[in-house]
């Protein structure tokens, strides 16, 4: 199969970049691995963005939602309109196993099938590879990087891991829910990036002592009754029946090391591209979304990543007039 552009990843920073390709009259196809927008479906069940719903729209296709900033519901529902509505090409549940070729043209294999493309796009986000803690017991099904919603943690001792968003919103749902929750924060404060309207709400319900936090500490371990908790004051073991890890995510920087992209050599490993146009060191090969800010998962959201999809069409069209 031979496509003029290759999209890799079907978030919807992929199918804005598959709008703009079928505007330019380019053949394309969008590969993902898992459902559609598969990284909005993982969120929580009940999380609203931070954004308003127009600042959310892609190619230029209005997003309404009941209220100015939609939830989780309502972006897949957009999404998944828009993709039916204009008949994108998407190939679901099909995993890229690699890329190998050079700038005349590539060949990308999947786990059902080979392409040949003469451009590849790759905008696989970062939700996929949590962030460990490495520490003894993360292991233990007790524990989850993945909070979705919070009836389960209902009348249950619940730790949680962290301090921006996540971790706000699965201490305070599950405490709501009749949960017994602490958590365990690295530094002094509630994250400075926290929902301006919920950030009051944790803080104080930590004041008033209805959640228990350590600040300035660390999970050091986990048991299957009990977990250890590293504060400056030394270890506090704390009865436990479950771990929310609200730790982050990171991109797949083996696939794009295997691709043969260069990553930066500090620990933020940032992939090596062209602002201006999106394309890597790799000859026709670009990147499109969050993926562009390696371990700085916080550069890049969907409302300032979108025009990646017109930089990119814009040096492919340049390049095809030359």
């Amino acid at each position: 199969m031979k496509f003029d552009l290759i999209i890799i990843g079907g978030g919807p920073i992929g199918l804005a970049c598959a709008l703009e390709a079928k505007k330019n009259k380019l053949d394309y196809c969008i590969l993902e691995k898992g459902c559609l927008v598969n990284s909005l479906y993982n969120y929580p069940y009940n999380m609203t963005f931070f954004s308003t719903s127009e600042r959310l729209e892609i190619g230029s296709i209005p997003f309404v939602s009941i209220s100015s900033k939609p939830t989780r519901n309502e972006a897949l529902e957009y999404y998944r309109r828009v993709t039916l509505s204009k008949q994108l090409n998407v190939q679901l549940q099909e995993q890229v196993l690699s890329i190998e070729g050079a700038g005349n043209g590539y060949q990308v294999k999947t786990s059902k099938a080979i392409y040949t493309t003469a451009n590849i796009i790759i905008a696989i986000g970062f939700y996929d590879l949590p962030v460990l803690m490495n520490i003894p017991g993360e292991n233990l099904p007790k524990v989850t990087h993945y909070y979705r919603e919070p009836h389960f943690y209902a009348m249950r001792k619940v730790v949680v891991v962290g301090a921006n968003n996540s971790a706000v919103d699965a201490a305070l749902e599950t405490y709501r829910k009749g949960a017994e929750v602490t958590m365990v924060i690295r530094g002094n404060e509630i994250g400075k990036r926290v929902k301006y309207w919920v950030k009051p709400d944790i803080e104080n319900r930590i004041a008033e002592g209805s959640i228990k936090a350590f600040f300035k500490s660390t999970l050091s371990a986990v048991y299957e009754d009990r977990v250890d908790i590293q504060t400056a004051d030394g270890i506090v073991t704390v009865p436990n029946n479950y771990v929310i890890a609200a730790t982050g995510f990171k991109p797949q920087f083996d696939f794009l090391r295997k691709a043969g992209i260069k990553l930066s050599d500090d620990e933020v490993l940032k992939p090596e591209y062209n602002p201006l146009t999106m394309e890597t060191n790799k000859k026709n090969i670009y990147l499109a979304g969050v993926v562009c800010g390696g371990m700085d998962t916080h550069t890049w959201f969907i409302e300032n990543s979108r025009e990646h999809a017109v930089l990119i069409m814009n040096d492919i069209a340049f390049k095809k007039a030359q």
